[in-house]
Formats: C-alpha cells, structure tokens, sequence
C-alpha cells in the first residue's frame, strides 16, 4: 500500500489569516528639499560602494556623534543626512556648491 502525504490546495494556502484588513499606511507628506528622512519607512533603496577609508570614517563620524552628542545614529541615517545636506547645498549655489566643486576636482 503505497503512502500517500495529503497536500494543502491552493485555496487553503492561501486564505486570509487576519480577521480584519490593516489600513493603508497614509502617504507621507512630501519631504522639505533639503531635510534627511530620518527614522521613516523607506520605499526605495541605493546600494553604494566606498573605500576602507570613506567607511571608517563614516564610522568614526557614528561614535563621535554617540559619544559627544548623545546621538545614536545609524550609518543609514547619516548618510542621508549627509545627503540632504549636499543637495541642499547644490540647489542653494549650484555649481559654486561644495558638492559640484568636489565633482569637478575629481
């Protein structure tokens, strides 16, 4: 008598577990040009690459910042609040920014 393992359908895979539907999170106002999202739910994601060097010092900036301000921050967080800091730099002077002068010595 061969053994027969009776498997779940399709239906039954994929039922609804929750007895009440959750609410749409409500779209977010738009961001201030210039201001670092903080600690928010993101949607998209960038993936960069640095130097041994960019990323300690990346990490040396995280614990000064806990050990002199308090502030325990992510790398996340301060990369976007670099970010934040460089486009707003850019769109107030433009090609006489610190981020555009930097990209024309390279």
């Amino acid at each position: 008598m061969p053994r027969r393992v009776r498997l779940p359908g399709a239906d039954e895979l994929f039922r609804a577990t929750a007895t009440a539907t959750p609410q749409a999170a409500a779209p977010s106002e738009p961001e201030e040009p210039g201001s670092a999202s903080g600690r928010v739910r993101h949607d998209e994601k960038m993936t960069i690459y640095v130097t041994s060097a960019e990323l300690l010092a990346v990490e040396q900036a995280r614990l000064k910042l806990r050990g002199e301000l308090g502030k325990n921050v992510d790398r996340g967080r301060l990369v976007r609040a670099a970010l934040a800091l460089a486009l707003a730099d850019l769109d107030e002077h433009g090609i006489d920014s610190e981020l555009a002068q930097r990209l024309t010595d390279q």
